[in-house]
């Protein structure tokens, strides 16, 4: 489709009104494009696919009606009702009798990235998942000389290549050239960002520092980022003050950016949290996305009506705020999360944790902190704790367990148990906590602006040994088969619509997220009756299932339920790109 050039701030206007009804007419519009490069083809051309008799939810949460849907080259180009007197003819056809056929869906938080690695991206892919959005606090770039200052040759060596002021452009380039399923796609990590400008410092960043850090977030957004994606409970995103956040979003503020955040606090302070975030998207002139959103800790669970009433009013005076969620009671994050953020400055966590006079200083700070910061350890109880990436032979025992029960074997409290977890394995260790509570889960489900996302990397089965936690398996099953369903917390149309167009939307993604002509072939048909996840704490690498035919740009990369080891994935950007040199 031929590009209209408008200035930035008309362009940031006109793009914050699309919904739903102009994603359609984007839609049209990309038909006519398909029409014109070929991809469509001859109108009396056969279809290369065609998925009939099937139950089409379209995304837009609109009621579902039976239809079959063509496909040729990468693009949907019709869509037809039961019925119609037109006959499709396909070279190819999938019967969908009984079988749901909806977008595929796009996850707001993945983890990781596929610059190496398998791209396959199995556990992702086999639960419909078509799209990945990076970005939460780290990503690839953009990388400066201070970025590489605790890292090993090998680390960076390899992150040498995303320097320069193109460099988030030339590590989104390198995923699609690795070859992966998923499209990809992301917000530019804020620690990242801060590691750009300040290394791993405490404190405030110099003036030079923050001119380096929104010099590097306006070049992002030219290259396609979303905006900026904070987790303020981590170092070295929590040394950020509020303020630093402030003039880092108002660099990304005439590019129509997002500030999309895991807060300072989800637990004791989650309320004065909230209020952070809403102070930095006015000041700086942004929307805000809340990751994860949830009320942790068992004290804190009462706190969310409050919080889903602080979202709906901040909404009721004009203010652009919304929110994604995970439907899982437990988080999973490092074990680290349960250390003073100060243990990590200037990236000595491993030599704080292993001199005796550092650790006295540490237990202190627990005890009696100094600086606000809330310790997951404690928010979800020893017994809440459940440790899952050992690597270490020696420490293959306490897989699976809980923390409580490696400090009774151990003969330790559960902080020296930590610390010394963490220093026989040289690295932070994959762990879950559990902190949420179920009837939350099922209430956030319900709200009008709340969106899915996974907060998880991709792995597969067969090749994998640390566990993980289930939602990187069945995030989006999970939601079909036990909230849809079985409990019918929310209708199945709602529910596909919060896994697709909402994100596109909030994204300006606008030739993804809807079956619609014109559309990239991400299409996903499943069985409704046997749509469920099979990945529970314990047994965490088992695949969903359920999940017939998944299509990424046109090409089946499920089918059957298994991956086919197709890797057709693209870059998908930010509205604000401008390709190199233009």
């Amino acid at each position: 489709m031929q590009r209209l050039t408008i200035s930035l701030p008309h362009r940031r206007a006109a793009l914050r009104g699309i919904g739903a009804v102009a994603l359609t007419l984007v839609a049209a519009c990309a038909g006519l494009h398909a029409t014109t490069n070929g991809s469509a083809g001859s109108a009396d051309e056969p279809y290369d696919l065609v998925i009939a008799n099937g139950r089409i939810v379209d995304g837009a949460g609109n009621a579902w009606f039976y239809g079959d849907v063509a496909i040729r080259g990468d693009h949907i180009v019709k869509i037809v009702r039961r019925g119609s007197a037109e006959r499709l003819v396909a070279r190819r056809s999938i019967d969908a009798t009984g079988l749901v056929v909806a977008p595929g869906f796009i996850d707001i938080q993945a983890g990781g990235n596929y610059v190496s690695g398998d791209g396959r991206d199995v556990s992702k892919v086999t639960q419909g998942i078509t799209t990945e959005i990076f970005g939460e606090a780290y990503t690839g770039a953009p990388i400066s000389e201070r970025s590489l200052e605790n890292s090993s040759p090998a680390a960076a060596a390899a992150a040498r290549p995303f320097m320069g002021p193109h460099g988030f452009d030339a590590w989104l380039r390198a995923m699609e050239a690795h070859g992966i399923s998923p499209n990809v796609g992301a917000f530019v990590g804020a620690s990242t960002l801060r590691v750009f400008g300040m290394g791993m410092a405490m404190g405030a960043a110099t003036p030079a520092a923050m001119d380096a850090m929104r010099g590097a977030m306006r070049n992002a957004m030219e290259d396609g980022a979303f905006g900026l994606g904070t987790a303020l409970i981590y170092p070295p995103g929590n040394y950020a003050s509020t303020e630093e956040l402030i003039e880092v979003t108002k660099a990304m503020a005439p590019y129509g950016g997002i500030y999309i955040t895991h807060m300072r606090s989800e637990a004791d302070q989650v309320l004065e949290a909230m209020d952070e975030a809403l102070r930095i998207g006015r000041e700086g002139g942004v929307p805000v996305e809340i990751y994860h959103l949830k009320a942790a800790g068992v004290a804190n669970w009462r706190k969310e009506g409050a919080m889903i009433a602080k979202i709906d009013s901040a909404r009721a005076t004009g203010f652009d705020v919304q929110a994604n969620m995970y439907p899982y009671t437990a988080g999973g994050t490092g074990l680290a999360a349960c250390l003073p953020p100060s243990v990590s400055a200037d990236g000595k966590l491993f030599a704080n944790i292993s001199s005796d006079a550092e650790r006295v200083k540490i237990r202190a700070e627990v005890a009696h902190p100094t600086s606000f910061w809330e310790s997951l350890c404690e928010q979800a109880t020893p017994q809440g704790v459940l440790i899952a990436g050992l690597r270490s032979p020696a420490n293959q025992k306490w897989s699976g367990h809980r923390l409580s029960e490696i400090s009774a074997a151990m003969g330790k409290d559960w902080l020296d148990t930590v610390m010394d977890l963490l220093k026989s394995e040289g690295r932070d260790i994959g762990t879950m906590y559990f902190l949420m509570n179920e009837d939350n889960v099922k209430l956030q489900l319900k709200q009008p602006w709340m969106k899915i996302g996974t907060d998880a990397g991709g792995s597969d089965p067969d090749s994998t040994k640390a566990l993980a936690h289930p939602r990187s398996y069945g995030t989006y099953p999970r939601i079909l088969g036990k909230y849809v369903r079985d409990e019918q917390v929310i209708p199945l149309e709602d529910a596909v619509r919060k896994m697709t167009s909402a994100v596109a939307e909030r994204l300006l993604i606008t030739d993804r997220g809807l079956l619609r002509p014109g559309m990239y072939a991400d299409v996903v048909v499943f069985d409704p009756k046997r749509i469920q996840e099979n990945s529970t704490y314990e047994k965490p690498l088992q695949l969903s299932t359920g999940m017939h035919v998944v299509l990424i740009n046109g090409v089946e990369v499920v089918r059957d339920g298994r991956h086919t080891g197709a890797k057709p994935g693209r870059i998908v950007r930010g509205s604000a790109w401008r390709p190199s040199g233009k």
